[in-house]
């Protein structure tokens, strides 16, 4: 009896397999597009790493990261453990909005689709190539 059932079940998933291998593969997004996250939240906002004083990476619902380009430096953001989103009423965060840290609004000036923010590694090695260039 225990045969029979798991064969059956077997057969009932077989066809769903196939039919998802048959599915054309999803397209990788396209990077650097302008982009919004609509009605910004702890919902809709994952994850946020800044980028020193320049800008900000920001995880959105579904794991795609979205880099913003700040109008000046933002000064405490580098050193803050949270961010609130200034829409002003449009109800997305996009680049018409401004990130507030500790006070200070920060306009962003773009908003745009990302990978997602480089490891400590990767950012030691831009630093040490950055000094070699340097001298």
């Amino acid at each position: 009896m225990k045969q029979k059932l798991a064969l059956s079940l077997a057969a009932m998933l077989l066809p769903l397999s196939a039919a998802a291998a048959d599915e054309p593969a999803k397209e990788p997004r396209a990077l650097g597009v302008e982009s919004s996250i609509v009605f910004p939240s702890d919902a809709t906002i994952r994850n946020w790493q800044a980028d020193r004083d320049r800008g900000i990476w920001i995880e959105g619902r579904r794991g795609e990261w979205f880099y913003g380009s700040f109008a000046g430096l933002c000064r405490d953001i580098d050193f803050a453990q949270a961010i609130a989103v200034d829409a002003r009423g449009a109800g997305r965060l996009d680049r018409f909005a401004a990130i507030l840290v500790r006070g200070e609004r920060c306009p962003l000036t773009s908003f745009v689709t990302s990978a997602p923010p480089p490891t400590r590694e990767e950012r030691k090695a831009a630093r040490e190539a950055e000094k070699a260039a340097q001298n």
